[in-house]
C-alpha cells in the first residue's frame, strides 16, 4: 500500500513539474517567432489569458477598458506562498505608507515583500516594449528558469502590458496595412512615416504619459486608480525614442523635483549600474542622466516618484523604426533587437529590486512617516477659498482621485502667501473653504501639485514647468507655514447645499448662473432639447437678486412646448443647477428680459478642423471637450476637404493649433463676413497676420531674422557672436518658454470673459504675443509687463512677453473672430480655460 501510494505521489509530482514547465512561450504559443511581426492586442490579452490558466504563480486582472472598447489588463506574479494573499499584501503595504488601517504603525516583516511595476507601450507607435512584456512574463513564470525564480521569495510583480491599445492598434494596423513581403529597412519607406494623426496619442489623440496625475482620460483613471491601491515600490514606464537614439535607462536627468529624496536618487543610479552591466555584456549602446528628467509631476516615472515609488523611463530606440530600419551610424535595427533591450532591462530591474529589497522597504516606510510627521515645502497648510462650489467640486474630486486629504475650518486672522496677489497677506478661513494639511501621507504630491512656485534647478527641461492648481482651476489660494489641521478631521469628500427644488410654477423665465463649465453643460444640454436660451450681456437685479453677466434666462416666450418646465427643471437637477424663477419681465435692475442686452444664444454648428497639418493633441482636446465633457455635437472635418463642405451649414469653424498650408484665407474672410465664427487657436493665430481682412498684428518693431542680420552688417546692436559650444542648449532656451504662467489682464464685460474675473492665469508655451486690435476688435484679455507669475521663461522671451494681446475679438461683416494665444484647454487640465472656450464657442457674437 506505501509502494502503491510513493508511486502515486511520484507520478502527481511528475506530472505537476511537466504542466508547469510545459507553458508555451509566446513565439510558441502565436504561432511565429516573436520580433518577426508586430503582435495585435487581443493577441497579447490572449497570451495572458493563457498564462493565467497555465501558470498557478499569477492573477490577471482586467481593470478598465478603452474608449473603442479594449481590455486593460495587468498580471500580479508572485511566489507559491504570496500568490494566495495578495490581498493581505496590498493592505499591508498601504499601511507602510500610512494609508491603511494601521495608518503608518505596519511594521515590515521578514514575508514582506518588494512590489515592482513594469508598464509598456503608453504610446501606441513606440510598440516594441508590449512585445517584451510577453517575454519578459514568460521569464518570470517559468519554472524552470533558475535566474528568475529565487527572486519572488521577496518580490511581486505587477506587469501591464499594454496602457494604450487604442493607439498601438492604429499603429500596428497601418503597419501591418502598408508592410511588403521583406520589410524595407530605408528610412524613406511608406512603412517608416505613419498617417496623421500617428499611434502615439489614444482615440481621442491624449498622450496618456502626460495624464498621470490629471486623469483625465479613461485609461488613465481606471490605471491610475488600481496604481494607488497598491503603491509599489519601483515602477518602470517602458518607452521608445527616435530611432537613431541609443538605449536610454535611469538615472535621470536633471531637473529634479526638490522634493525627491536621497534614496530615489541613490536607487535609480544602483538599478541603472545593474542595467548597464547585461548593456555591456551584450555591447549594446546606451546612455543615462540626459534628456529625461524627473519635474513635470503627470509623467509614468514622477506620478510614481512622488507617490512614494522608484519612478523609472526607459527608452529604446524605435518610434517609426518597423520591423526593421538603417540607422544613421549604418546599423539595421530590428523588432528583436528592440525586445531583447527592453526584456534585459525588465528582468535586470527585477533583480535589483529583489536583492534590495529589505533596504527599499525601509526607504518607503520612511518615505511617507516623513511625510506625516514633516512634510517637505515651505507651506504647511493650503486653504482654497470657496468662491465657486463649481470649481471647488472638480478641485476635491482630484484631490480625492490622488488620495490627498482635506477638510473645512473656520479661522480668522491668519496669515499666507495670496496666489493672486503675489504677496503674503492676512486673511480668515471661512467655514466653507476647504484646508488641506500637509501632515499627511500624499503630502510630496500636495506640494507639489499646489506650491505657487516650483523650483527648477536646470531650465533645460523636456516639458512645462509650472502647473499649479489654484491658477489652472481660477481658484482663490493662500500658502500657510503653520499647521492648520481641519476642526472636522479628516474629511475626504465635501458635501455642499443642493439647490432648492423648483417648484413647478408658472414662472415668466427662469436665470441661471453662469461661473463654471458645469453651467456649460447645462447649457448644452437645453439647447440640445431645442430649448431657446437668452444671456444677459450686463448684470441685473430682478426678485431680490442680483445676476452677473453671461447669466442664462430661460423664458417662455419663445419655448412654445408642452413639456418646456418639466425639461428646463429636470436639467438643472441633472446638473445641479439653481434656477431662479422670475415671475416678470420687469427686472428691478438693469435690462428688462424683452431688452435687446439679452440676447438669444444659438444653438451653433460647429466644425472641428482636423488632418494633416493640424496638432493631434490640440484637435483632440476640443474634440474630447464637445463629445465627452459638454455632450454638445461637432463635426470633424478634414482641413484638405474644406473646398468640399457647404460653408453655411455650419456657424463655428475652430482651428486648432497646426501649420496649414495654404490657408483659405478670402473663403475663411467671406463666411465670417456673412455671419461665421471663426475661433483661431495658437499658430493659427500667426498664419492670419497681415492677411486682408484679419485685424491681428505683430508687436510693433518686433525684429525679424533679416533685420538682425541687417544690424550686424552696419554694426548696430552687434550680437555676442562667441559662445562656447558646450553652452549651445543653455543658450538656446534663452527664447524658451516651455510652459510657465503668466496673469493677463480680463475685460470681464465683453462675452468672451463672461463668468470669469477681471484676470486669467494663462499658461504660456512660447513666447507669441501681438499688438493690441485697433477700432474693429476688442482686446479682451492682454499681458502687460508685471504679468510674469511662475515657471521657467529665457530671458529673451520675458522681455518680449509684455504690453500685448492674448486674447482677442474682432467684428467682421456680420461675424466675429476669436483669436486664442494660447491654449484654454491644455491636456484637458486647466479647468479655467474650458469656460473660457465655451464664451468662444457660445457667448461671442450672439
Amino acid at each position: 500500500m506505501l509502494k502503491r501510494i510513493t508511486s502515486l505521489l511520484i507520478l502527481l509530482n511528475l506530472t505537476c513539474v511537466v504542466f508547469a514547465q510545459d507553458i508555451k512561450s509566446p513565439s510558441e504559443f502565436l504561432g511565429y517567432k516573436l520580433g518577426s511581426q508586430f503582435t495585435s492586442h487581443f493577441r497579447i490579452v490572449d497570451y495572458f489569458k493563457y498564462v493565467a490558466s497555465a501558470s498557478k504563480n499569477v492573477k490577471l486582472l482586467q481593470y478598465g477598458a478603452t474608449n473603442e472598447g479594449r481590455p486593460l489588463v495587468a498580471m500580479f506574479i508572485a511566489s507559491d506562498e504570496n500568490i494566495g494573499r495578495l490581498e493581505e499584501i496590498r493592505q499591508h503595504n498601504l499601511a507602510l505608507a500610512g494609508l491603511g488601517k494601521a495608518d503608518g504603525g505596519a511594521s515590515i516583516s521578514s514575508n514582506t515583500p518588494i512590489i515592482v511595476w513594469l508598464s509598456y507601450n503608453v504610446h501606441g507607435n513606440e510598440p516594441s516594449s508590449s512585445e517584451a512584456a510577453m517575454q519578459a512574463l514568460y521569464e518570470l513564470v517559468s519554472p524552470g528558469n533558475a535566474r528568475t525564480q529565487p527572486w519572488f521569495k521577496n518580490t511581486v510583480v505587477v506587469i501591464d502590458p499594454c496602457l494604450n491599445p487604442d493607439g498601438r492598434e492604429r499603429y500596428v494596423n497601418f503597419y501591418n496595412s502598408v508592410k511588403g513581403v521583406t520589410p524595407d529597412a530605408d528610412p524613406t519607406s511608406r512603412e517608416h512615416s505613419e498617417p496623421w494623426p500617428g499611434g502615439r496619442v489614444n482615440h481621442y489623440y491624449f498622450d496618456l504619459n502626460r495624464d498621470w496625475a490629471w486623469q483625465t482620460q479613461k485609461e488613465t483613471q481606471a490605471r491610475v486608480a488600481l496604481f494607488n491601491q497598491w503603491l509599489p515600490q519601483v515602477h518602470v514606464d517602458f518607452h521608445e525614442q527616435g530611432y537613431n537614439s541609443p538605449y536610454y535607462f535611469a538615472p535621470a536627468a536633471e531637473p529634479f523635483h526638490k522634493d525627491i529624496t536621497a534614496w530615489q536618487r541613490e536607487f535609480q543610479n544602483i538599478i541603472g549600474r545593474n542595467n548597464a552591466k547585461y548593456f555591456d555584456q551584450n555591447g549594446w549602446m546606451y546612455f543615462t542622466k540626459e534628456e529625461f528628467d524627473l519635474l513635470y509631476p503627470s509623467y509614468g516615472d514622477t506620478y510614481p516618484i512622488y507617490n512614494g515609488s522608484i519612478g523609472m523611463t526607459y527608452e529604446q530606440g524605435g518610434i517609426a523604426a518597423g520591423l526593421a530600419v538603417a540607422t544613421r551610424s549604418g546599423d539595421t535595427l530590428t523588432l528583436a533587437d528592440r525586445i531583447s533591450h527592453h526584456l534585459s532591462n525588465s528582468l535586470s530591474t527585477v533583480e535589483t529590486a529583489s536583492e534590495n529589497a529589505a533596504k527599499a522597504l525601509n526607504e518607503f516606510k520612511k518615505y511617507f512617516d516623513d511625510s506625516r510627521n514633516n512634510p517637505p515645502g515651505e507651506y504647511k497648510t493650503y486653504v482654497i477659498k470657496n468662491d465657486n462650489p463649481d470649481k471647488i467640486e472638480m478641485l476635491t474630486g482630484l484631490l480625492s482621485k490622488n488620495g490627498i486629504k482635506y477638510g473645512t475650518d473656520e479661522k480668522s486672522g491668519v496669515v499666507g502667501y495670496n496666489y493672486i496677489s503675489g504677496k503674503t497677506e492676512q486673511f480668515n478661513i471661512d467655514k466653507h473653504d476647504i484646508v488641506i494639511s500637509a501632515y499627511q501621507p500624499k503630502s510630496v504630491l500636495l506640494n507639489v501639485l499646489l506650491e505657487p512656485k516650483t523650483f527648477v534647478a536646470d531650465s533645460n527641461t523636456y516639458d512645462i514647468t509650472a502647473w499649479s492648481l489654484p491658477y489652472a482651476y481660477g481658484l482663490k489660494a493662500y500658502g500657510l507655514k503653520e499647521s492648520i489641521k481641519p476642526e472636522r478631521g479628516r474629511i475626504t469628500n465635501v458635501v455642499f447645499t443642493a439647490p432648492p427644488e423648483v417648484k413647478k410654477l408658472h414662472s415668466y423665465a427662469y436665470v441661471s448662473e453662469w461661473r463654471s463649465v458645469y453651467d456649460v453643460k447645462f447649457l448644452a444640454e437645453l439647447l440640445r432639447k431645442n430649448i431657446k436660451v437668452r444671456s444677459a450681456e450686463a448684470p441685473f437685479e430682478a426678485g431680490g437678486k442680483k445676476f452677473a453677466a453671461g447669466s442664462l434666462i430661460i423664458t417662455r416666450a419663445g419655448n412654445n412646448t408642452e413639456n418646456f418646465d418639466a425639461i428646463v427643471t429636470k436639467a438643472a437637477a441633472d446638473f445641479n443647477r439653481e434656477l431662479v424663477p422670475l415671475s416678470s419681465g420687469f427686472v428691478d435692475k438693469g435690462a428688462d428680459i424683452g431688452s435687446k442686452g439679452i440676447k438669444v444664444i444659438h444653438a451653433p454648428r460647429v466644425m472641428l478642423i482636423t488632418g494633416d497639418g493640424v496638432s493631434a493633441e490640440a484637435m483632440g482636446e476640443v474634440w474630447y471637450f464637445f463629445e465627452q465633457q459638454i455632450n454638445y455635437p461637432i463635426t470633424l472635418v478634414r482641413y484638405r476637404d474644406l473646398n468640399r463642405i457647404k460653408w453655411n451649414d455650419f456657424d463655428v469653424a475652430i482651428f486648432p493649433d497646426g501649420y496649414y498650408d495654404d490657408l483659405p484665407v478670402e473663403k475663411l474672410q467671406n463666411w465670417v463676413h456673412d455671419g461665421g465664427k471663426l475661433i483661431a487657436m495658437e499658430n493659427t493665430v500667426s498664419l492670419l497676420v497681415d492677411k486682408k481682412g484679419f485685424s491681428i498684428k505683430n508687436l510693433p518693431g518686433e525684429k525679424h531674422a533679416k533685420d538682425d542680420t541687417t544690424s550686424a552688417k552696419n554694426g548696430k546692436d552687434m550680437p555676442d557672436l562667441v559662445k562656447a559650444y558646450a553652452d549651445r542648449d543653455h543658450e538656446s532656451i534663452r527664447s524658451s518658454v516651455p510652459g510657465a504662467i503668466y496673469k493677463i489682464n480680463l475685460d470681464n464685460t465683453h462675452p468672451l470673459g463672461f463668468g470669469l474675473d477681471k484676470y486669467y492665469f494663462t499658461l504660456k508655451l512660447n513666447d507669441v504675443i501681438y499688438n493690441y486690435l485697433g477700432d474693429d476688435g476688442w482686446n479682451v484679455g492682454t499681458v502687460k509687463k508685471d504679468g510674469y507669475v511662475e515657471g521657467f521663461v529665457g530671458q529673451k522671451a520675458k522681455e518680449k512677453i509684455k504690453n500685448g494681446l492674448l486674447l482677442g475679438v474682432q467684428s467682421l461683416g456680420r461675424g466675429s473672430i476669436v483669436y486664442m494665444v494660447d491654449d484654454p484647454l491644455f491636456r484637458s487640465f486647466w479647468e479655467n480655460g474650458k469656460l473660457l472656450f465655451s464664451n468662444a464657442v457660445f457667448m461671442v457674437g450672439q
